[in-house]
């Protein structure tokens, strides 16, 4: 979709938009001939501009019939200028409007800025295989046009715009089927961050042998599809900051759950599992795309987990790029194996001082938050606290669990240093001991289980159902807040 910025309302503009703060009807002020007819009619359908509410009505302006939305942002502590931007444009998407004039009145820039970005995540789809959708269903609108030309160049719409760039990329990503993103497409659908300035390593299968990297490889064998670890960085810092932090995401491009074979009602869902690779490829655009300031490595681990007559067998015992040995009980545990090399490497390659994974990791934890938060596993306070506050600020929350020796009992095994799943209780935090093994002492660590984030069910105020794109915001946020200061 187009979006263009100018002072003046393009002729062509079929639908008008006025952001409006709650309880604030009667100040507000439409630039059309029949505001008043509006506004009556608005405050009779009992519009009060709370965030996300949305009140729609047609009037003749010049001779020409034209749209006009009425957006609800809210104000104060409930202020939310990006569900408005997105519920507007849910309203609008398919409704046979073409172009649509968004008018500044009500919001500041910062709050215009912020509007638009919700209007832009929220008309995202995939319908590229879609090929008998009725009409009534496709999309119509093409362009949006914002009355602010300053805003076009405002380093708060840049940043982002950038970042909904990045959004897109995970959406991408995690939205396309498995027999078209696997770990070497993975790896070739990024290959656009480098007109960006982002640097790529990639190791292949041979070179991970070398390395001894048995756990995530030991994942992979059961597939024709050869794995791949994909390393990205940015540093906007030009060296200043000698020590990156490092994001590693765990890629598992499809997940049949190996020998130990997963229930096939909901299987096709398991093309997301690579959700937490998808929103590191898509921090690492944000960032580069809004030129950060910050020294990010980005690492996927990738893989794809089948269960053919070479696949692992529960029962196996792995050794791990680390040393350390593994009994693998179960093969549908397959994400912690993945990010154990994934993490042991990253360490070893690139000595962050701070190191962040994402994964898809357990249905324990939709249990537990179902698809309102990611659950935050972290070994240092100050960490988690930014980590919690940049998920408030950003969209993407998260809700903090323990990490406790208690639970290590869980995942000792009799015949190796550790086996893979921890029995019926506490799977979550298990899972989170379990990837702990694998962080070297002084290095500050969170695991983010974002199982029940990547996918919706149902459409939200800033995503369609399916892809969310979530961990790029929050990552983005914590990384304005704690390294651009």
């Amino acid at each position: 979709m187009m979006i263009a910025f100018a002072n003046d309302c393009p002729k062509n503009a079929d639908v008008l938009v006025f952001a409006i703060a709650k309880d604030a009807l009667d100040e507000a002020e439409l630039a059309i001939e029949q505001a008043d007819l509006v506004l009556s009619a608005a405050k009779t359908a009992r519009f009060e501009g709370k965030p996300g509410e949305v009140f729609e009505t047609f009037v003749e302006e010049s001779g020409t019939v034209k749209r006009v939305i009425l957006a609800g942002i809210g104000k104060g502590k409930r202020l939310n200028v990006e569900s408005a931007g997105g519920s507007m444009v849910a309203k609008i998407l398919t409704s046979g409007a073409k172009h649509l004039a968004i008018h500044q009145s009500g919001m500041d820039q910062w709050q215009l800025a912020r509007f638009v970005f919700g209007a832009k995540l929220r008309s995202w789809r995939i319908d590229k295989y879609r090929t008998t959708m009725p009409e009534k269903q496709k999309p119509t609108l093409e362009a949006i046009t914002v009355l602010d030309q300053n805003l076009e160049t405002a380093k708060e719409w840049q940043d982002l715009n950038a970042v909904s760039e990045g959004v897109a990329l995970t959406r991408e990503l995690v939205a396309e089927p498995a027999n078209v993103i696997y770990p070497e497409s993975f790896v070739a659908r990024c290959e656009e961050l480098k007109d960006l300035g982002v640097e790529f390593q990639v190791l292949d299968q041979e070179e991970m042998e070398k390395l001894g990297m048995g756990a995530l490889l030991g994942v992979s064998q059961g597939s024709v599809k050869p794995p791949r670890m994909l390393a990205m960085r940015w540093d906007g810092t030009n060296g200043s900051q000698k020590r990156p932090l490092a994001l590693v995401g765990k890629g598992v491009t499809f997940d049949t759950g190996g020998i130990s074979l997963k229930p096939g009602p909901g299987m096709g869902d398991m093309k997301f599992d690579m959700g937490g690779a998808g929103a590191v490829a898509g921090t690492m655009k944000a960032l580069a795309g809004r030129k950060a300031n910050v020294h990010v490595v980005g690492v996927c681990g990738l893989v794809e987990n089948m269960p053919d007559g070479n696949a692992q067998r529960p029962g196996d015992v792995v050794t791990s790029m680390s040393g350390q040995t593994i009994e693998v009980l179960n093969t549908d545990a397959e994400g912690r194996l993945v990010l154990s090399d994934a993490l042991h490497w990253t360490q070893e390659e690139f000595d962050p001082e701070v190191v962040i994974n994402l994964a898809t990791l357990t249905g324990a934890i939709i249990i537990s938050l179902g698809d309102q938060h990611a659950g935050c596993f972290c070994n240092d306070d100050d960490l988690a606290e930014d980590l919690l506050e940049a998920g408030k600020k950003s969209g993407d929350p998260l809700w903090r669990f323990p990490l406790n020796a208690a639970y290590d009992k869980q995942i000792n095994s009799p015949i190796a240093d550790m086996q893979n799943i921890g029995g019926k209780g506490a799977g979550s935090i298990t899972a989170a001991q379990f990837l702990q093994r694998f962080i070297k002492d002084g290095v500050k660590w969170s695991h983010l289980d974002i199982a029940g984030m990547v996918w919706a069910d149902k459409p939200g105020p800033l995503w369609d159902k399916g892809a969310t794109g979530y961990g790029v915001r929050l990552l983005n946020q914590y990384i304005t807040d704690n390294f651009e200061k």
